[in-house]
């Protein structure tokens, strides 16, 4: 079943809740030390590694493979499906989606999502997690701390919004997506293991280290910068072919290594459009989500028609 986008509606109930547990600015720095600078050196050993010619091709497609399962858990699961509703999936792929999104190391499902519905909210305004724009003043210098800034500053002085009811009530009370949430650290540590342990099936010792750096570490080096490239570059170059109130853009280089997120502006005109790439522009979850369609995992797909893309068109 395909289902047009209905008019805007607020992303969230507004029913107040406690608010939740959350880190000391001191330990949310460390975390974000911690999953910025340890896959990067992760991703120099591997490169060294490869230099010498000790990585094999059960390793790159260690790194391939989990690449593209946790960035569709990112992109279907977590942005697509959670944060702006554009499909229902089935419990078990629901499950899925939500605990390879986990295993991106992107943090908590429903953290997730509060921050990204936060910055439909106020975006490229006073509120947004991650504008490049908010606060920077005009020039060169201004716009490059902006895009540092998007891309991975923001994170290191980011006041998470605490009031779960008004921004999440809708996740808050689906059981699935409160046990993939509170279990979080396990599909972190499993993402992982899993290629360490493969990899130790097939070279030992010296297959679980390969396997570890490149299914684990260096993927999510890539899987971060890509995901954070759309938060900084889709914000600042590309091409704004539709009427909206931001400065997100298009950006067709990242289209795919994004699996279709780089279509940014689209999205933003869209937010609840289940595909990003409109036309014959490349959309890789998109594509997913159609599969998923047909296979009776997926209903209530949210697409943009003909019409609607008119109006919003600029001339």
């Amino acid at each position: 079943m395909t289902a047009v986008i209905p008019a805007p509606a607020p992303e969230a109930a507004t029913a107040p809740a406690a608010p939740a547990v959350t880190p000391t600015r001191r330990a949310q720095k460390a975390i974000m030390l911690a999953i910025t600078v340890v896959p990067f050196v992760g991703v120099m050993v591997a490169v060294g590694l490869l230099w010498n010619s000790q990585v094999g091709p059960f390793d790159l497609a260690l790194l391939a493979g989990g690449y593209v399962l946790c960035a569709l858990g990112i992109t279907v699961g977590f942005h697509r499906m959670l944060t702006h509703r554009a499909f229902v999936a089935q419990p078990a792929l629901r499950a899925a989606l939500l605990v390879f999104g986990s295993m991106a190391v992107q943090g908590r499902a429903i953290d997730w999502a509060i921050d990204h519905r936060a910055h439909h909210a106020h975006s490229d305004k006073e509120g947004d997690p991650h504008s490049p724009h908010a606060g920077f003043a005009a020039g060169l210098g201004g716009q490059v701390r902006g895009l540092v800034h998007a891309h991975v500053g923001w994170m290191f002085h980011h006041e998470r919004l605490t009031d779960r009811g008004r921004w999440a009530k809708d996740l808050i009370d689906d059981p699935i997506v409160r046990f993939v949430d509170r279990t979080f650290v396990l599909w972190a540590v499993l993402g992982f293991a899993l290629p360490a342990a493969a990899g130790a099936l097939v070279g030992g010792w010296h297959g679980a280290l390969t396997g570890l750096l490149w299914g684990g570490l260096v993927r999510v080096f890539i899987g971060h910068h890509v995901t954070w490239s759309v938060n900084s570059i889709c914000h600042v170059f590309g091409r704004r072919p539709f009427a909206a109130d931001d400065q997100s853009t298009n950006n067709w280089l990242l289209a795919l290594p994004s699996l279709g997120e780089s279509w940014h502006h689209n999205h933003h005109v869209f937010p609840s459009s289940a595909s990003h790439g409109l036309g014959r522009q490349v959309d890789v979850s998109g594509a997913c989500i159609a599969v998923f369609e047909r296979l009776g995992l997926a209903t209530d797909v949210r697409r943009v028609t003909a019409q609607q893309q008119a109006r919003k068109r600029l001339t």
